[in-house]
């Protein structure tokens, strides 16, 4: 694919995932709801894992309470948690509930068909393509093999998280273009978040909105309704 945008050729996609290829209400009213059920027993039935000792250890260290026991930390987590905070530790503790949940056939992922077409029709143009989500890359991964339309994970190259940075600020996508060896502008990155679409704009990608609810929206961007209306300026 040689369409060209800023004056560059478009070699990556990078999409975000709760209300941009997947329903957002999958996310709050079925991820965050099994999660919160077995968030504290899945880590009493699972504190010899090193991972979950690593949680801990960063729960701690964002309180900057060194002796925080691991009811305390439970605490913790669970208040983030009804907050929907997108902290990395918490983010990672979902993941591994959310594996589970998946691996027992308790969840299927959503995503619109109109995403999987696309993403299905541009991988197979030979575009890059690349997801930044805060759910943990663990949990993208999760999401994208266990959807109703089978396992997607093939179709992406590469996924990041909050360990890259916050999506709101702008070098974030400064360094996910850094390592994805390509130029911003050769980047279109899709999301239904002003914020993020404006931190990625001020990272010189090119942005473009998903507003699958059809309310109002920051008309600094372009938005769209589904994946099949992204302008051929883009693509």
């Amino acid at each position: 694919m040689t369409v060209t945008y800023q004056g560059n050729r478009l070699k990556i996609i990078l999409t975000d995932i709760e209300g941009t290829t997947t329903d957002i209400s999958f996310v709050h009213e079925v991820l965050f709801p099994y999660s919160a059920k077995h968030l504290s027993d899945w880590v009493y039935n699972h504190l010899e894992l090193s991972i979950i000792q690593d949680i801990f250890q960063q729960v701690r260290e964002i309180n900057n309470q060194s002796n925080l026991d691991v009811e305390s930390c439970l605490s913790q987590l669970m208040i983030w948690h009804t907050e929907d905070r997108k902290i990395t530790p918490l983010k990672t503790l979902q993941g591994l509930i959310w594996e589970e949940g998946y691996d027992s056939g308790d969840l299927k992922a959503h995503v619109y068909p109109d995403a999987v077409k696309c993403l299905q029709h541009w991988y197979a143009k030979g575009l890059t393509l690349a997801v930044y989500s805060s759910g943990s890359i663990a949990a993208q991964k999760l999401l994208f093999k266990n959807t109703l339309m089978g396992d997607l994970t093939p179709l992406f190259s590469m996924y990041f998280d909050t360990t890259t940075g916050n999506k709101t600020e702008s070098q974030s996508y400064l360094t996910i273009a850094e390592e994805l060896l390509v130029l911003p502008p050769e980047i279109l990155f899709l999301s239904d978040s002003s914020k993020e679409l404006a931190a990625a704009s001020a990272a010189n990608f090119n942005v473009c909105g998903l507003n699958r609810q059809t309310t109002s929206v920051d008309h600094d961007f372009i938005y769209v309704n589904n994946f099949s209306q992204i302008p051929l300026k883009f693509l």
